[in-house]
């Protein structure tokens, strides 16, 4: 492996507080250093171009037996993006549920070097597994569901603390998974006998629990197995008129758990994830508008709380998500084409293809609380850019949306397309904030790797991962709030991208294929305790479950280039 060094690029890397400075980057054997061999390096010349920390994206759909429902369900989108293989890419398909191949070159030639699978049962993991094995260029990880499954729900409701932190922590290790997902804890149980839960203290079925009380035990439980990322969660009601109530209620319940602020940043236990669909105001579908302004509100007061956005992107997409009766809902008002899935003691799943149109009154607020809520949380610490891919847009225009959170100009250009009533009820137009370079680099990169406990990305000081992404934007020739289609351009196709110190992107182009690592968490709990729940797991295998606890558990072997995190549990 070449010793790289890029030269005169302006380097933005808010972690080690870098805005804008002219300086030069080393690399070798896959890592940033201080300093190379010039003679025996290749250089990179990036004069009037921007260097940046590989992109991390926190929340994108892009594995797993959802995703390939999804395919299924599609053939017509394959079609829409066809790729021939080159000399160094296989051959691929699709936008909203694009082949594995595809989403990793895709991802790689937009800078991309990490990104984390958000929602995927426990009884499916292999499935991600094999998709993660055949996904190249990005690292990768999952966040397996645990809202809706028998075991959390008994252990709370049997009291049993330790015992539902000693499973979680079995789980994530048998499982290979990173961090716990909650999708409408309960409701999703609830949907199996037809049914949802319309509020927090709305007991679940059999189980005579709670979402507040599911909320809360999995809260304090991921505390106490110090998982290095917070609990991940898809609120009760989403997509419903008057939703962000529930939102910040969901939030409020778990202040207790606060933890005090690390490096003057914000340390949150919660992350609420695609925000847009969680954060709507109004009684009925007539009157529906943003909530933002009430989160923003919540969230710039609490410092225990992240969010991603979930932008929409007016487009012809895939809905996917373990909230069955929401897809259900969603499926009533479109006529659409419908999947539903019910998996086993853990979770369901429902897809349904969407067109968002600028003219419909519902998708333009959709449009607008996703960016008000981006524009209106002041800490860009706190908010990680996504469109919950490909819930409400593709990550391929990922570089659409930097574009309308950098520029107003944009934004106002944009409005005059949307519905006008939708655009007579937003603040909106009256929001002049735009977004720094440094501002997007910590939505896309920085922060998004600090919430994920990732200590080696989203930076470029020594000692961190190299995985860079040079842009062709010169600052002294293209102001981004003015010229934004410009960014937009040179955001979509990167002049390179380095991954783990070798160059796979150049002029936008994949000119070598890598594997990438997966990702998984280890946390290690009392020896006995340990012991003890695996032995009642495995009786529990006998009644619940269609398969033996040993075709359940994903061997480490089955992983290709396998990445895990250990660390020790308070229990």
């Amino acid at each position: 492996m070449q010793d790289i060094l890029i030269k005169n690029g302006t380097v933005f890397d808010p972690i080690n507080n870098i805005d804008g400075e002219i300086i030069d980057i080393a690399i070798s054997k896959g890592k940033i250093v201080d300093k190379v061999d010039e003679s025996n390096a290749e250089v990179i010349d990036a004069s009037n171009k921007i260097v940046l920390p590989g992109g991390v994206d926190i929340h994108s759909h892009i594995a797993g037996p959802k995703v390939n429902m999804g395919r299924l369900l599609r053939p017509e989108d394959h079609y829409r993006n066809l790729k021939p293989k080159t000399s160094v890419k296989r051959a691929g398909v699709g936008t909203s549920c694009p082949s594995t191949f595809t989403t990793g070159y895709e991802y790689s030639e937009m800078g991309y070097t990490t990104v984390f699978e958000p929602a995927n049962p426990p009884l499916k993991m292999l499935h991600v597994i094999d998709e993660f094995n055949d996904t190249p260029m990005i690292d990768k990880a999952c966040y397996p569901l645990f809202g809706s499954n028998w075991h959390v729900m008994e252990y709370l409701h049997d009291n049993k603390e330790d015992e539902l932190a000693a499973y979680i922590a079995w789980t994530l290790r048998s499982v290979k998974g990173y961090a716990c997902k909650l999708v409408n804890p309960g409701g999703v149980e609830q949907w199996k006998w037809g049914g949802d839960v319309e509020g927090l203290d709305v007991a679940v079925g059999n189980f005579g629990v709670t979402p507040r009380e599911i909320v809360k035990g999995m809260c304090k439980a991921v505390q106490r197995l110090n998982l290095p990322h917070s609990i991940h969660i898809h609120a009760n009601n989403l997509g419903m008129p008057g939703n962000y109530e529930t939102s910040i209620e969901t939030l409020d319940s778990m202040r207790e758990y606060a933890k005090e602020n690390t490096n003057g940043k914000p340390n949150p236990i919660a992350h609420l994830t695609h925000v847009q669909f969680n954060t709507y105001g109004g009684t009925n579908w007539m009157n529906i508008t943003s909530g933002a302004e009430h989160l923003a509100k919540y969230i710039n007061n609490n410092d225990h709380v992240s969010i991603d956005l979930g932008q929409v992107v007016f487009s012809d997409t895939t809905t996917m998500t373990a909230d069955g009766p929401f897809e259900h809902k969603l499926q009533t008002l479109t006529g659409n084409r419908w999947v539903n899935a019910d998996i086993e003691a853990e979770t369901g799943c429902g897809i349904v293809p969407i067109k968002y149109k600028k003219s419909n009154y519902i998708h333009a607020i959709m449009w607008v609380t996703g960016l008000e809520a981006a524009l209106m949380i002041d800490d860009p610490w706190k908010v990680c850019m996504t469109t919950d891919h490909p819930n409400g847009g593709y990550f391929t225009t990922y570089p659409r949306v930097v574009t309308w959170l950098m520029s107003q100009k944009a934004r106002e250009k944009y409005m005059e397309k949307v519905n006008k009533r939708a655009k007579s009820r937003t603040a909106l137009e009256s929001l002049d904030r735009e977004y720094s370079f440094s501002d997007v680099v910590i939505s896309t990169r920085a922060g998004t790797a600090r919430l994920l406990g990732l200590n080696d990305k989203g930076h470029l000081g020594v000692g961190a991962d190299a995985d860079v992404a040079v842009y062709n934007i010169d600052l002294n020739k293209i102001d981004p709030a003015i010229q934004y289609w410009k960014v937009r351009k040179a955001l979509r196709r990167a002049d390179y991208t380095i991954k783990d110190g070798e160059i796979v992107v150049k002029d936008g182009e994949v000119v070598k294929s890598v594997p990438g690592r997966s990702y998984w968490v280890d946390s290690k709990v009392s020896t006995d305790l340990a012991k003890s729940v695996e032995s009642e797991i495995k009786e529990k295998f006998k009644d619940y479950y269609t398969i033996q606890m040993s075709n359940y558990i994903v061997a480490e072997k089955n992983i290709i280039n396998s990445s895990p995190i250990t660390v020790q549990a308070e229990v």
